[in-house]
């Protein structure tokens, strides 16, 4: 079971993407981690480390701060 904040992160990760018109494959590609990795966190099947979130956030072109705004 998923906790309640892996899922606003989940939500958000997917509205940010989704906002900038990228596929997992893009997002994936542009933070430098394996596309299915990112589906997992959307489905709340992993909780990314501080690493993953760095790397999420540069590939979003955002601060670490807005990607955990939710």
């Amino acid at each position: 079971m998923s906790s309640e904040i892996s899922q606003k992160f989940a939500q958000r990760l997917k509205q940010l993407r989704r906002q900038r018109n990228m596929s997992q494959e893009d997002l994936a590609l542009a933070a430098g981690v394996d596309r299915s990795y990112i589906g997992r966190i959307e489905n709340c099947k992993r909780s990314p480390g501080l690493d993953i979130l760095w790397k999420l956030s540069k590939g979003l072109n955002i601060t670490l701060n807005e990607l955990l705004k939710f």
